[in-house]
């Protein structure tokens, strides 16, 4: 069965000045989740060809295809031409005619139409947008900026010890839901001078207290809150919190290459009206993370 777990973090640093904080609800990726994954996206994609082949059948003036090679270009041909709609025409026709498409016209025949044309649309929008997990990501590069990123795709080929492996760089695309067929996830980049402050701050959601991280841009009344649909734990946001931190600026470079030994800089309690921790800032109260970002 697949499983989504609670959200973890990974850290990546292609550079010394560049560091990326993930965080997402994907399990590791073991060989058996890997062969489960792309299980659902071929039951996905079949999914998608044997509803769309259906509703053409359906709602087409369909003739069977010429066996003259005069008479109808082939595909090959439409696709040099670049005759897209010509082309899926000319292929969703050979798909009804074929052994498996006249089986699925049989079988949906006694299916009326105001039944089978939402239903088949229903199939294509699940089969292509149902999200399995989600992945959220902070792009921090010193002296240019920070990139929010919130989407479905998977971390980047992680292990269960969070460290990066080349080898499995692929199957950051299966899993992705939408993403898979090209859909991007919502970015947003926040340019250095506009960076007012990166704060951690506090709010009530039911009866439970929830710590997330924010970013104060110049000239804009609403924070940029970072990691939103997932809202991570303390542990997390305040990992992430002296990471950025500790790219972004000057002067507090090994900040992010100590926190996986369970120290690194407290942060204080400042008076800005909203309760948020900010560090480097005016004196409080302090207390650190014991290092443990996967609760």
């Amino acid at each position: 069965m697949l499983k989504t777990t609670t959200p973890h973090l990974y850290i990546r640093r292609p550079s010394p000045t560049t560091a990326e904080f993930t965080v997402t609800t994907l399990p590791p990726l073991t060989i058996p989740l890997r062969l489960l994954l792309l299980t659902i996206t071929l039951l996905r994609l079949s999914t998608v060809l044997a509803a769309t082949v259906t509703i053409y059948s359906r709602f087409s003036l369909l003739l069977p295809p010429s066996t003259s090679s005069s008479s109808q270009p082939s595909a090959t041909t439409l696709l040099l031409q670049g005759d897209i709609p010509t082309l899926l025409t000319h292929l969703l026709t050979l798909a009804h005619f074929s052994a498996p498409g006249l089986f699925l016209s049989n079988i949906t025949a006694p299916i009326p139409d105001k039944i089978l044309l939402p239903f088949s649309s229903l199939a294509i929008y699940l089969a292509l947008f149902l999200q399995l997990h989600t992945t959220e990501s902070l792009l921090v590069l010193r002296g240019l900026g920070i990139q929010t990123s919130s989407g479905w795709s998977p971390p980047f080929g992680t292990s269960g010890s969070g460290e990066t492996n080349t080898r499995t760089n692929w199957w950051k695309w299966v899993g992705r839901g939408g993403a898979l067929w090209g859909w991007a996830p919502k970015t947003r980049f926040i340019p250095t001078e506009k960076i007012r402050d990166v704060l951690i701050n506090e709010a009530f959601r039911g009866f439970e207290v929830r710590y997330y991280l924010i970013v104060v841009v110049e000239g804009e009344e609403d924070v940029v809150v970072v990691f939103p649909k997932l809202l991570p734990r303390k542990k997390i946001v305040e990992a992430v919190w002296r990471g950025v931190r500790g790219c972004l600026y000057e002067g507090d470079r090994d900040s992010v290459n100590t926190m996986g030994a369970g120290g690194g800089n407290g942060h204080q309690h400042a008076g800005h009206g909203h309760n948020s921790h900010q560090g480097q800032g005016n004196g409080g109260q302090q207390h650190q993370s014991d290092g443990k970002w996967d609760s």
